[in-house]
């Protein structure tokens, strides 16, 4: 559709048509095409759990490190639940892994990378227990594989592409995410708690690892041996396992097992330094 001239409204590169996994769109993008490597000159790439993960054990780095070095932090809602984004080469929009051959960590890239230029929204339904997707396609001006003349399914651009892994480890904090957009203002504004642990479960493995390794879990949660040893060496078991607390944490979902009443009384204690730190500042 051809702008008017008159509207001077800027424009959605989003083209406005639900895809579903076998329809068809036009595109095609590799080295020989002129725009090749544009899209990353000028990036905001939002960050999954699994991207990190993937990128942090490429570059060899902790979740911490790679978090100091390589994001930035935005609020994805009103309630401020924390995001991360890619941080671009100093002072420009550049993508910091971009080189002279193109993306310097392409086995590994962000899910955004891979499913471009595709878009995926998740919805849920008020009332609905699961969430449901919908791809669209995104024509950003300077891109000239839309010209290109190949045609495929949603389904096979995703093969193609490595994305069904990435969306299937991601599958669970979608729906945290999703959910708490869901609940809206009913729950009111998250605890500073929360959101502490929203960003702790999310991005930070290695400080989750170390949490869930603390007297005081132990205390509450009644985890086996052999599964506690497997989260102490296995990242995508332990992100896994992040995402059921979050979802038990702050949903009440219970599928880790815990202690009998050792929750009620932690929360009693925790009543009890309360009232005495109120005490010790009257």
């Amino acid at each position: 559709m051809n702008q008017d001239p008159s509207d001077t409204r800027p424009q959605s590169p989003i083209t406005p048509v639900k895809l579903e996994l076998d329809d068809h769109f036009q595109f095609a993008c590799h080295s020989g095409i002129a725009c090749f490597n544009k899209c990353c000159q000028s990036i905001d790439i939002q960050l999954t759990p699994y991207d990190i993960l993937r990128l942090k054990t490429r570059l060899r780095l902790s979740a911490r490190e790679f978090l100091f070095r390589h994001t930035v932090p935005f609020e994805m809602d009103g309630h401020g639940v924390p995001g991360l984004k890619l941080r671009t080469a100093d002072e420009s929009t550049r993508c910091q892994f971009l080189t002279e051959q193109g993306c310097g960590v392409y086995e590994d890239r962000p899910t955004a990378c891979r499913y471009y230029a595709l878009g995926l929204m998740s919805m849920r339904k008020k009332d609905s227990p699961t969430d449901e997707d919908a791809y669209f396609v995104v024509k950003e001006e300077h891109c000239l594989g839309h010209h290109e003349p190949q045609t495929q399914t949603v389904r096979a651009y995703r093969e193609s592409q490595g994305v069904d892994v990435y969306d299937d480890m991601n599958r669970e904090w979608r729906q945290v995410v999703l959910k708490k957009r869901s609940c809206g203002p009913t729950i009111g504004k998250p605890s500073d708690r929360s959101l502490q642990l929203f960003f702790l479960a999310s991005y930070d493995l290695d400080g989750f690892r170390d949490f869930i390794s603390t007297p005081s879990f132990d205390e509450v949660y009644a985890i086996a041996a052999q599964e506690r040893e497997q989260l102490m060496q296995d990242d995508v078991a332990l992100m896994r396992f992040a995402f059921r607390f979050l979802k038990q944490s702050l949903f009440g979902e219970t599928t880790i097992p815990e202690r009998p009443g050792a929750l009620e009384k932690r929360l009693a204690r925790r009543k009890e330094r309360t009232a005495a730190a109120s005490g010790e500042a009257g």
